[in-house]
Order: structure tokens, then sequence, then C-alpha cells
């Protein structure tokens, strides 16, 4: 299931990322967001969600969402 699709306040591990954009990885890793670390949705938005990683708070589009596989 992807991330768009989790529910909230409920802690899921990331499987994989789904993109063949490598900035988009890398920006992800950046943040944290990679296979095998917990994840998080906090929150539910119009153009995304809020998710936390780690000790922070990001808010992420629908797409990004949809690329996170947990």
């Amino acid at each position: 299931m992807n991330l768009r699709a989790a529910e909230e306040g409920k802690e899921y591990i990331i499987q994989r990322i789904e993109t063949d954009d490598e900035e988009l990885d890398a920006f992800l890793f950046s943040l944290g967001c990679y296979s095998g670390e917990p994840i998080t949705v906090i929150s539910r938005q119009k153009g995304g969600c809020v998710v936390s990683i780690k000790d922070g708070r990001y808010n992420i589009d629908n797409a990004l969402a949809k690329a996170i596989i947990v």
C-alpha cells in the first residue's frame, strides 16, 4: 500500500520508494525516508499529507505520497 492510503496516527515501515527520478530519491533520502525507516501520517490535507520521519515533520504532496510504499 502507498502512503496515501495509510491511516492517520499509525506507524508504518517504509518498504520501498517507487520513483524513476534520482533527484527525488536523493531528496527523500536526505529527509530520512528510505527502506526500513518508520513513518507516520500525522494529518491529511487536500493537496497532500503531513508525515513524521525520525524527529521531523514534513508536508508532502499526493504524488510523493503515492511513491512511498509502506
